[in-house]
C-alpha cells in the first residue's frame, strides 16, 4: 500500500524521510547536506568539524571553503607560471602565436608566454638534418634504375616553417621526390650510373631548393648526395655486361691516345728537325755562295795588281788541294833521271795503326809530313823548269 493513501499506516516513512504527522516534513535540508559535505572536506583539509549549534557549524564551513578555493587557486597559478616560463638555447629559436595570428620571434634566453591564448613553437634552427630516399627512376633513354639518395637541410626561417605549411619535412619529401624524377628523367642512363652523379646531385639541389623557396617552406639544402646507383636486380646481369663492354671501350680509347700523344710528338719533332736540316742547308748554301763571291771579288782585284804572282798561287794551293787528299805520293829523281820511287803509305799507315792502335793519332800525324815535303819538292822543280 503506498504511504498516501487511506487507510495506510501513519507511522510509516515517506519518500522524503520524514514520518507523517512528525517534526519533519517535506524533502530533506539543503543546507545541511552541505554542512555535512563541508565537514568532510575540511577533515580532509586538516579543518575542525563543526561540534556546536548551527551558527558555529556556519561560520566553520565558510572559512574552510575559502582556504579550500585559495589552495585551488594557487595550485592552478604556480602550474601555469611553469608552463608559461621556458628556457631557449643558443641553437633553438621560438615563434609566439597569440590568439592564432603570428606574434614574434623568440632567441636565446628566458622568457614566458602567456597559455592558453599564446603558442609556442620552439625548433633548433642550426642542427643539421638528414633525410634519405631511394626509389626506381626512368631515365632518358628509357632505363629504370634505382637511385639512392640522402638530403641535408636545416630550418632558415622558423616563421615560415611553423605558419606557411602544415607539414614542412612531408613537404620537402615529396618535393625531393619529384626534383630528383626530373633530372633523372633527363639523364642518360651511362651519366647516371658513372661521372654524372655529381652533376646531378647539384641539379637536384638547385632544383628542390626552388621548390622550397616557392613554397616558402622556411628550409634551406645544404647538401644532396647521390650515391651510386644500380640497376633492378632482375636486369643486374644485363647491366653488369654492359659495364664491362664500357669499360673495355674505355680502355682501348686510352690506349689508342697514349699510342697517339707517343707517335705523334715524335713524328712532328722529326719534321721539325728536317725543316731545320733544309733551313741550316740553305744558309749554309747562301753563306758559301756569298763567300766564294767575295773571294773572287777580292782575287780579281790582286789578280789585276800582279797576274804573274797571282796565277802561280792559284796553281800551287790548286796542286796543294789536290795532292793533299790522296793517300800516294810520287817522289822523282835528279834532272834528267826517269827513276819513279813509289811509297805505299796508304799500307804502311794501315800497317802502324794495327799495330799499335792507340797511337794512331800520333802516327797518321807523322805519316802526313812527307806529303808537305813532296809539295815543296815540286814547287822547286816547277820553279826551276819555269826558269829554263
Amino acid at each position: 500500500m503506498a504511504w498516501n493513501e487511506p487507510g495506510g499506516n501513519s507511522n510509516d516513512k515517506d519518500p522524503w524521510g520524514g514520518r507523517r504527522g512528525g517534526d519533519r516534513q517535506g524533502p530533506p535540508d539543503l543546507d545541511e547536506a552541505l554542512r555535512k559535505l563541508q565537514d568532510n572536506l575540511n577533515g580532509l583539509f586538516g579543518g575542525r568539524k563543526r561540534r556546536g549549534g548551527d551558527e558555529g557549524g556556519s561560520g566553520t564551513g565558510k572559512g574552510g571553503g575559502i582556504g579550500l578555493l585559495a589552495v585551488v587557486f594557487a595550485g592552478l597559478a604556480a602550474l601555469w607560471l611553469y608552463n608559461a616560463v621556458y628556457v631557449v638555447d643558443e641553437q633553438e629559436q621560438a615563434v609566439i602565436l597569440r590568439f592564432g595570428k603570428y606574434y614574434e620571434t623568440v632567441g636565446p634566453g628566458l622568457n614566458i608566454y602567456l597559455p592558453p591564448i599564446d603558442r609556442k613553437f620552439q625548433e633548433n634552427v642550426t642542427r643539421e638534418r638528414a633525410y634519405s630516399k631511394q626509389g626506381q627512376m626512368l631515365t632518358e633513354d628509357e632505363n629504370i634504375i634505382e637511385v639512392p639518395l640522402t638530403v641535408q637541410y636545416r630550418v632558415s626561417n622558423l616563421q615560415e616553417f611553423v605558419l606557411n605549411v602544415d607539414q614542412p619535412e612531408i613537404s620537402l619529401q615529396h618535393a625531393t621526390d619529384s626534383a630528383l624524377r626530373h633530372v633523372v628523367g633527363s639523364t642518360s642512363m651511362d651519366q647516371v650510373l658513372t661521372e654524372g652523379r655529381e652533376q646531378m646531385a647539384i641539379d637536384v639541389r638547385e632544383r628542390l631548393q626552388r621548390f622550397l623557396d616557392t613554397y616558402k617552406t622556411g628550409i634551406t639544402v645544404t647538401q644532396v648526395n647521390i650515391q651510386s646507383a644500380a640497376a633492378p636486380r632482375e636486369v643486374q646481369e644485363a647491366f653488369d655486361d654492359v659495364i664491362r663492354a664500357r669499360e673495355d671501350e674505355q680502355r682501348e680509347k686510352n690506349q689508342a691516345e697514349a699510342y697517339a700523344n707517343g707517335v705523334i710528338p715524335e713524328a712532328r719533332g722529326q719534321a721539325q728537325r728536317i725543316v731545320e736540316d733544309a733551313n741550316g742547308y740553305r744558309e749554309e748554301v747562301v753563306a758559301r755562295a756569298q763567300g766564294e763571291t767575295d773571294r773572287f771579288t777580292r782575287l780579281l782585284a790582286e789578280y789585276r795588281k800582279a797576274p804573274e804572282v797571282t796565277r802561280e798561287r792559284l796553281y800551287l794551293e790548286t796542286m796543294q788541294d789536290l795532292l793533299g787528299n790522296t793517300n800516294k805520293v810520287l817522289v822523282t829523281g835528279d834532272q834528267g833521271q826517269n827513276n819513279l820511287l813509289y811509297l805505299p803509305l796508304d799500307k804502311m799507315i794501315d800497317n802502324r795503326a794495327s799495330t799499335a792502335a792507340p797511337l794512331a793519332p800520333s802516327v797518321q800525324a807523322g805519316a802526313a809530313e812527307p806529303a808537305p815535303r813532296a809539295t815543296s819538292d815540286l814547287q822547286r822543280d816547277l820553279r826551276s823548269r819555269e826558269g829554263r
